[in-house]
């Protein structure tokens, strides 16, 4: 399959209702209704249907239940890809799992590697064993979750043949206003280290715990300059990668040629 010339990607920053799925679905589908035929990629943010909660005992549910089919629904309307993350229950385990909601119905997902300890999360949940990358109209597109934003070894770009290993990277996130300069400065940085687009997608107001969030969603290309903004406000933004543009780049700037071998374990 062939990678199509452009690719578009609605960023989705907004409040959430605090551990409310009700509330947050029928909200985010009020939102998204309007994006039908407009767009190829849908983000939405960190844990949208609860808030970036530990209640995982009272909030979970097995996949294909309410959270599943919900997104479904959005991908089947809109005729776009749906992602984002939720609390989904798997045995005996806990995921933060990101979901990749075709519009045909079929459904991938990654379980978030890099659990956030400062919030006990790495006590409630289990980290996820494998990095997928997914298939969009033939780009390649890798998955991450909030903190594994500060870990560059696990969002590395891989070259085999010349041919890289994705050519996107989205990080959803509830990342705290305390914190977002590091946010800022991250997400360019992925974007210039592995000669791919970058994009992140978080949440702004306050949740249960009293943390707030500013949001500063934004997309950037492989120079690390800036393509969206969101600023601190509750909207969507569109915007459209181009495969041509990327692939210039990589040829003239092969980067990748220089880097160090290693292997993760």
């Amino acid at each position: 399959m062939g990678r199509s010339p452009e690719i578009r990607i609605s960023l989705v920053q907004t409040d959430l209702h605090w551990q409310d799925k009700t509330a947050n679905l029928a909200m985010l589908e009020e939102k998204i209704w309007g994006l039908k035929g407009k767009t190829d990629l849908i983000v939405l943010p960190e844990m949208f249907p609860t808030g970036f909660s530990m209640e995982a005992s009272t909030l979970a549910e097995p996949m294909n239940l309410m959270v599943c089919k919900w997104m479904k629904q959005m991908a089947a309307h809109t005729k776009a890809t749906v992602t984002g993350s939720a609390i989904i229950s798997e045995g005996q385990k806990y995921f933060n799992r990101l979901l990749w909601v075709n519009p045909d119905g079929y459904t991938e997902h990654y379980d978030k590697r890099h659990l956030f300890r400062m919030a006990n999360e790495d006590k409630i949940f289990s980290p996820g064993p494998k990095l997928p990358i997914f298939n969009l109209k033939g780009w390649e597109i890798c998955p991450q979750v909030c903190y594994d934003l500060r870990f560059p070894v696990w969002s590395r770009n891989i070259w085999e043949n010349g041919v890289a290993s994705y050519d996107v990277i989205f990080y959803i996130a509830s990342w705290p206003a305390a914190r977002v300069s590091a946010w800022d400065a991250l997400l360019p940085a992925r974007a210039i280290e592995n000669l791919s687009y970058s994009l992140g997608v978080n949440r702004i107001g306050s949740d249960g715990n009293g943390i707030s969030y500013v949001g500063h969603s934004a997309a950037y290309d492989f120079r690390g300059e800036k393509l969206a903004d969101l600023g601190e406000k509750d909207q969507i933004q569109t915007v459209t990668l181009s495969a041509q543009k990327l692939e210039v780049f990589r040829e003239k700037f092969p980067a990748w040629k220089d880097a160090d071998d290693f292997t993760v374990l």
